[in-house]
């Protein structure tokens, strides 16, 4: 059910949102300090391409500057992010069908408020990473 739900996302919307976290990445990556957030952008991007199946986890060696670095990303993009996840997680919500994936928009939200110190780890393993 879980391959079916990411080829539907992927079609519909994923495609387009891993493009843009990308070249937000990329964009990002351009200065030193922006390469944490660029790879926060490019791991937010491959969630946001194929997210049933897989969730983000508590990294528990990420320490004070993830926390830092996180309030920056928070202020800066974090909060336009996730406003974009709700619009489009309810306007996916509108019809049956499209139920479970605003419902896989607003699991993006977490992640693309904090993405510091966040792994991404199959269903069947969340405590993988742990």
């Amino acid at each position: 059910m879980k391959t079916i739900l990411n080829v539907i996302w992927l079609v519909l919307c994923g495609f387009w949102m891993c493009l843009g976290y990308v070249l937000a990445g990329l964009l990002l990556c351009i200065t030193i300090i922006g390469i944490p957030f660029g790879v926060a952008a490019f791991r937010i991007g491959i969630f946001a391409l194929w997210p049933f199946g897989y969730m983000a986890v508590d990294r528990r060696d990420a320490g004070a500057p993830s926390c830092v670095g996180n309030v920056l990303w928070l202020v800066l993009a974090g909060w336009w992010l996730a406003l974009g996840h709700v619009f489009t997680g309810i306007a996916l919500c509108v019809t049956i069908i499209g139920i479970p994936l605003g419902l896989a928009n607003f699991k993006l939200i977490p992640i693309s408020l904090m993405p510091l110190g966040k792994e991404i780890v199959p269903t069947d393993q969340p405590f993988a990473a742990r």
